[in-house]
């Protein structure tokens, strides 16, 4: 085993409204939408990393709900992610994304919702599927 494996931890957001996701995209090279969200500081705790992550990028305090997905994958830097899933319950107050940003917007640049079979690459491409198929809540927490 070597010793410069890292894992990495990251938090997101599910954020649906009548058939739409909130998404966001981090640059306008980059070819796909992802949800709202991102790393896990030294010694917080899941559930704070979300809510910090989204008031950062959106906001808007997330009222959460469920644990939904939990995602363990490889990345392009041959880093282990894993990556936290929740359900925002307050999706309304979500809406107006023109009066959407938090300190940390410049993060992003463009923040939309999506609908079902929309163009737009979101990943992971289970999202994109999920939205498609109404199957993003569920009484188990789901494994990708």
């Amino acid at each position: 085993m070597k010793d410069n494996k890292k894992t990495d931890i990251r938090c997101r957001a599910i954020i649906v409204y009548q058939d739409k996701i909130l998404v966001v995209k981090h640059s306008e090279k980059s070819g796909f939408y992802a949800l709202p969200g991102g790393h896990l500081e030294w010694g917080e705790n899941v559930k704070d990393c979300m809510i910090r992550e989204i008031i950062e990028e959106l906001g808007v305090k997330p009222e959460l709900g469920r644990l939904l997905v939990v995602k363990n994958f490889i990345d392009k830097n041959n880093e282990q992610s894993i990556e936290f899933y929740f359900e925002v319950i307050n999706s309304a107050d979500y809406l107006d994304i023109e009066k959407l940003g938090g300190t940390h917007k410049y993060e992003l640049f463009d923040i939309c919702w999506i609908g079902k079979n929309d163009s737009r690459e979101i990943k992971p491409s289970q999202i994109q599927t999920d939205l498609n198929n109404g199957t993003f809540f569920s009484d188990v927490v789901r494994f990708l």
